[in-house]
């Protein structure tokens, strides 16, 4: 029991990658106030928990309701990762850090749910994993043990995010900015392998079929 939930744990920690979303965590709420931070953290965890939950109750349903396979939730999320990277990159106002104005709840739900919980908490990599851990859960126990560990997790990266704030400070404008354009390139890197790991096993897929 103890070493399936030290897999499971250690699985999901490694597919969501808390570190690296701290980087981008402080570039797309650069500009907010200590409880705007919280209130975006507190929603990615609790949209991302949300979601991974639903996938480990109901991951082979909702696939099968939708028709849809996890090859596509990888180009799809590769695509969209890869608009904001480029954002990040040549200062597109599309991913401007979003300002509180007259719909501050609004920008930052939107700020939460793009690309904070997704693609990077509960992205294809994590949405995967999630359903074969939960193929290989034995019975209604093994899918609540999964649950606890997909909701433990969750609070580790709310308990990271939290910390994100001294980052910034040492940080400053100068360093937020390197940081900002650096991760664009590297997340523009991940686009590119999320839409090409799924374009590859659409290819697997189309060669298994015609066998």
């Amino acid at each position: 029991m103890i070493e399936t939930i030290v897999h499971s744990f250690v699985t999901l920690f490694v597919t969501a990658d808390p570190i690296s979303i701290v980087p981008l965590f402080i570039v797309v709420t650069a500009g907010l106030n200590a409880a705007e931070r919280n209130q975006v953290a507190l929603r990615s965890v609790l949209i991302a928990g949300v979601i991974l939950v639903a996938f480990a109750l109901l991951g082979d349903e909702i696939i099968a309701f939708f028709g849809i396979t996890i090859q596509a939730f990888e180009v799809a999320g590769g695509m969209l990762l890869f608009f904001t990277a480029f954002g990040m990159v040549f200062g597109s106002s599309s991913s401007e850090p979003q300002k509180p104005g007259a719909n501050a709840d609004g920008a930052l739900t939107q700020i939460a749910v793009f690309p904070l919980a997704i693609p990077m908490m509960a992205g294809p990599g994590a949405i995967s994993a999630t359903i074969l851990l939960s193929a290989r859960a034995h019975g209604w126990l093994g899918i609540v043990e999964l649950v606890a560990v997909i909701l433990a997790l969750m609070a580790l990266i709310y308990a990271v995010l939290m910390m994100s704030g001294r980052i910034d400070r040492l940080l400053g404008d100068t360093g937020r900015v390197v940081v900002s354009k650096l991760l664009g390139v590297i997340l523009a890197a991940l686009a590119i392998q999320f839409i090409g790991d799924g374009v590859t096993k659409f290819a697997e897929e189309i060669a298994k079929a015609a066998a």
